[in-house]
Order: C-alpha cells, then sequence, then structure tokens
C-alpha cells in the first residue's frame, strides 16, 4: 500500500493530467452531433488500428511475463474496440441502404 501512495505521489501531476483528459473526452463526446457520429468513429476506428499494431510490437519487445500479459490483454481489447466499431459503424450506414437492398 505504501508503495502505491508513494507512485502517486511521485507522479501526481501525470494523474491530474489523465484525469482531466477523461473528463475533457466525455465531455467532447457527449457534445458530439449524431450527424458526425458514424464519421468520427471510423476515424477512431482507423487510430485503434494502429494502437492494435503498436501493442503487437511492444508486446514483440517484452522482456518480462507481466510485460507479455498486459501486452496480450492490450491487443485483445484494442481489436474488440476496432470490431465493435465496425460493426456499429456498419448498422448505422445501413440504415441509409434502399430497402430493397436490405433484403438480400
Amino acid at each position: 500500500m505504501e508503495s502505491i501512495l508513494e507512485f502517486i505521489y511521485v507522479h501526481r501531476e501525470m494523474i491530474f493530467i489523465v484525469i482531466l483528459s477523461v473528463f475533457l473526452g466525455i465531455e467532447i463526446i457527449s457534445n458530439v452531433p449524431s450527424v458526425l457520429h458514424t464519421p468520427l468513429m471510423s476515424g477512431a476506428n482507423a487510430i485503434h488500428g494502429v494502437v492494435v499494431i503498436g501493442a503487437i510490437i511492444v508486446m514483440g519487445h517484452a522482456e518480462t511475463t507481466l510485460a507479455m500479459i498486459f501486452g496480450f490483454i492490450a491487443v485483445v481489447l484494442g481489436t474488440l474496440n476496432v470490431v465493435g466499431g465496425f460493426v456499429v459503424t456498419d448498422r448505422m450506414l445501413g440504415m441509409f441502404r434502399n430497402k430493397q437492398k436490405r433484403r438480400s
């Protein structure tokens, strides 16, 4: 417990910036109009694809088992985010297709 408190004390500025970034991100995302949601989602999918590739590269250079486990978790979660984003984008774009094309 003491090591956790020491880490927080030493890195308090970095933790403060992360917390502010989370609140800023929530505020920005909640104010995005629904018309822009699909293009922004597609852009986020591209960025998360880069994150997955970066996680794979970092995992390849991992020296400890813990680093390998965290890298694997990062790859799995990033991949789930990319696939889920593409599924949501496809469903949203499906609402704009002709009704005849939807049935086939």
